[in-house]
């Protein structure tokens, strides 16, 4: 026997409650952690070399996508998503988007995809693997944020990416159908 609709939607409302409060506890545990000082890597970008505290651009906090390039449709997405919000984002931090591609491999995918951010080149840099986003060699989703603490930069924060997580909302919404995702799978392209 099927629950009824008001019951269901009991359920669905007191599990969203929850997951609020889940999300306002990660947010506060994630306060009391502690800065990781980092070197100031340096990366290739569309101009050139460019280091970690450039990135910064004057403002005291620096968000940095680790994307794994061009291969991956899933990073696509969400590099799609962050274009869309970038004026928002910016306002508030300085963001870069990385991948191990090379700057003008990065350029050729970006332009037709319309993406305004700012790319770097973690290619022949310990980066993504020293913030924990290369594993067994390959590129790993996610995004670290820093802040320039007594003159260097340190990283106060980290998540990784994947289907469903916080950061892309896509499946999220395709989650409101029964079906969810009923075997959709970002691509590069549609017809």
């Amino acid at each position: 026997m099927s629950k009824d609709r008001t019951a269901v939607d009991r359920e669905i409302e007191a599990a969203s409650k929850e997951v609020v409060a889940l999300r306002k506890r990660i947010a506060a545990l994630r306060k009391e952690r502690p800065a990781e000082p980092v070197k100031d890597y340096a990366f290739q970008g569309p101009d050139g070399a460019v280091t970690l505290t450039q990135l910064f651009r004057g403002k005291r906090d620096l968000m940095v996508i680790h994307n794994m390039g061009t291969t991956c449709p899933m990073c696509t997405l969400w590099a799609d998503g962050f274009n869309g919000i970038l004026p928002h984002i910016e306002d508030r931090c300085a963001f870069v988007v990385s991948s191990p591609d090379a700057p003008d491999v990065q350029r050729a995918f970006a332009e037709p995809r319309g993406w305004r951010f700012r790319m770097v080149s973690t290619k022949g840099t310990t980066f993504a693997k020293d913030m924990g986003y290369e594993k067994d060699g390959k590129p790993w989703p996610g995004v670290s944020v820093f802040q320039m603490r007594d003159g260097r930069p340190a990283r106060v924060g980290d998540a990784g990416f994947g289907p469903g997580d916080d950061f892309g909302p896509m499946f999220n919404l395709m989650n409101l159908f029964p079906e969810g995702q009923d075997g959709w799978w970002p691509k590069f392209r549609y017809a």
